[in-house]
């Protein structure tokens, strides 16, 4: 019984909480500096918004396909540094060095050839992504086996990866300040290496400082080799098959492709809405307020929403509070509808509180709960354990969702008729991206609450399952 005691309540130390919480930044700063920078593709650089949606879509559907892959290499790996963390070093310095690489864009070389530049460099960001991500998640998964702890490690990596998004919309201030740069475009070359060389660091920490044990005489992993090479590649999609087969593991996949997504699909129209329809296309004019609607939030979600996520959590449970903050999301989003006034952008902010809710309260709820979804493949099927494939169809799902979100990104605003090359906007247009931006994310948000209305895992089942794993070994 002491042993299962052990195990129901163990702690990870606030150090290491820490160190894990760091990577987790860089994990979400590459991806926000992205989505801040791609609107200069759109703004100063010409790019049609189908060729956005494209450079949105190819990368990440490669992407996508590779993180099964990465999730299988990473849950085999025998190695004395344990499975993840060589992973996590080589990944973050490709990110660092792609993104940096990636930015390096002048007009002058004309819009084919930095359409093509752009896509090819930023596939090679996003497989450094993909050997980043998927083993430093998975290790994420493995630093506690207790319900509650789980929750907040989490809560802390989404506290300090949630800086990401109240620093990142600042970008927008810095480089169409024409007091720093001449230009936005020789703002975004200079500031993408400055970000590419901190977030590397940040990616770093989590490969340095947190623990991990050898797996050099761990039996139950597949060779990872050449001889072994089909065997590999026909384990991977069994371990897709399962994971896929594992019914509370698919509701977590399918609830957050649909929130998260249909957020992703309408993310960068708040800098359109805000630029041409609070200040008619006067981006000057806008100034800060683009980035408040960003940075607010983000502060909000840090100083509010995840705190009380957690608490709520350890209260109610992951489940109901899963539904009641999204519920919180969708009461968000209608007052946006309400409160983007020309004339009166601090309306808005008035929005935030509630709209945090929504993206806040995801992934911290959905990565502690994945945790118990891979004790509880255990409980179903034994070892090995599955923490890198089934963080990697996880993310999968995400990143597959957002490649087809950015693809109904340009797709809306061509079909409502924004035009980037125009100094002013058409009323149609405008009302077309706040319709999609108020109906899409509350469409999505719908869908996920009735999916996981009886989501079956709850802290009764989860210690059950955990004793049951513990009496078995």
């Amino acid at each position: 019984m002491n042993s299962v005691t052990e195990t129901q309540y163990a702690k990870v130390p606030l150090g290491q909480k820490i160190a894990f919480g760091l990577g987790m930044l860089a994990n979400q700063l590459f991806p926000a500096a992205v989505s801040i920078f791609m609107v200069v593709l759109v703004q100063d650089l010409g790019f049609d918004p189908m060729l956005w949606g494209i450079i949105f879509f190819v990368p990440r559907l490669f992407d996508a396909i590779t993180d099964p892959i990465m999730g299988f290499i990473s849950d085999n790996t025998k190695s004395k540094w344990g499975k993840r963390r060589q992973y996590v070093m080589l990944g973050g310095l490709i990110m660092g060095v792609s993104f940096i690489f990636m930015w390096q864009l002048y007009a002058a070389n004309g819009l084919t050839y930095n359409f093509w530049y752009f896509l090819i460099l930023s596939i090679v960001f996003y497989l450094g992504l993909t050997i980043f991500s998927i083993p430093y998640v998975a290790m994420g998964y493995e630093m506690s086996t207790d319900f509650h702890e789980r929750t907040r490690l989490m809560a802390i990596a989404q506290w300090i990866g949630q800086w990401a998004w109240v620093l990142a919309p600042w970008i927008w201030v810095i480089i169409y300040d024409q007091t720093l740069f001449a230009s936005a475009e020789a703002g975004t070359r200079e500031l993408s290496i400055y970000i590419g060389i901190v977030c590397t660091i940040l990616a770093l920490v989590p490969a340095v400082f947190v623990k991990s044990k050898s797996t050099l005489d761990d039996t139950n992993l597949t060779p990872i080799n050449a001889q072994n090479i089909g065997n590999s590649v026909v384990n991977i999609f069994v371990a897709f098959k399962d994971a896929y087969l594992n019914k509370p593991f698919r509701k977590l996949c399918i609830a957050t492709f649909l929130i998260f997504n249909s957020f992703q699909t309408i993310a960068a129209f708040s800098f359109f809405i805000i630029v041409h329809y609070l200040f008619a296309g006067d981006a000057g004019a806008a100034g800060v307020w683009p980035t408040l609607h960003g940075s607010v939030g983000a502060l909000i979600t840090t100083f509010i929403v995840i705190p009380t996520i957690t608490r709520m959590s350890e209260h109610f449970g992951k489940k109901k509070t899963f539904l009641i903050s999204q519920a919180i999301s969708i009461f968000g989003y209608i007052l946006f509808w309400f409160l983007f006034v020309p004339g009166k952008p601090y309306l808005f902010l008035y929005a935030l509180p509630f709209f945090s809710f929504g993206i806040g309260g995801l992934f911290t709820l959905m990565m502690s709960m994945t945790a118990d979804v891979c004790d509880y493949e255990e409980y179903r099927n034994g070892l090995p354990r599955k923490e890198g494939i089934f963080g990697a169809v996880y993310w999968w799902m995400v990143k597959f969702g957002t490649a087809i979100a950015g693809l109904f990104t340009g797709f809306i605003m061509s079909y409502v008729g924004f035009n980037p090359d125009a100094a002013t906007q058409t009323d149609e247009a405008l009302t077309g991206l706040r319709l999609a931006y108020t109906l899409i994310p509350i469409t999505g948000t719908l869908l996920a609450i009735y999916v996981m209305r009886n989501y079956e895992i709850d802290e009764e089942e989860a210690n059950r399952i955990r004793l049951e794993i513990s009496k078995s070994k």
